[in-house]
């Protein structure tokens, strides 16, 4: 990658409990339900702008964010992750997540070198197997946990609404205008 954007080391727990103040998104009391469906409408919004010309797919626009390959190769590395650890929290108890370096792997991964068109279709791919994983929940299920490494613990419910921020805000990121 041509440029380092310095790592993101917040800890966005806190959008469990109120608004984001930058992209304006309160997912505090998200019906989880609708999961799925946001999943699904992230993933096409993020197909048609890998769809625009390469050059504009690969800008970086500001020097603090990545460009919308970079934004789309995270979104679709997070819901496959994401899917991973809804898994061990559906068949374990109290699972502990392994840690997951996004920085790193943006780096190794060569994000900014990725097909726009191969990522799209893994993206779509990825978000719906998160989607189908999240609509299997039964309900007594969204009570289960697990926790990160860190100390933060989530329901199946928390963890839900914590994950729906991430590909949402990036799209915020990116100059689009998400919504619940």
């Amino acid at each position: 990658m041509s440029d380092m954007i310095e790592p993101d080391a917040k800890d966005w727990t806190w959008v469990l409990e109120r608004a984001c103040p930058v992209c304006s998104l309160d997912v505090s009391s998200l019906d989880v339900h609708r999961v799925p469906t946001l999943l699904r409408q992230n993933a096409a919004s993020w197909s048609r702008l890998l769809g625009g010309p390469l050059e504009e797919v690969r800008l970086r626009t500001h020097p603090d964010r990545w460009s919308v390959l970079e934004y789309s190769c995270h979104v679709r590395d997070v819901f496959g992750l994401f899917d991973q650890r809804l898994a061990l929290m559906l068949t374990m108890d109290d699972p502990l997540f392994a840690n997951w370096d996004q920085d790193e792997t943006a780096l190794a991964e060569r994000y900014d070198q990725q097909d726009p068109m191969q990522v799209s279709v893994q993206l779509a791919t990825a978000a719906e197997t998160l989607a189908r994983s999240f609509e299997s929940v039964d309900p007594p299920q969204w009570d289960r946990s697990g926790r990160r490494s860190d100390g933060a613990v989530f329901t199946v419910t928390t963890f839900a609404r914590y994950f729906i921020h991430d590909p949402l805000h990036h799209l915020f990121d990116v100059g689009e205008r998400p919504s619940l």
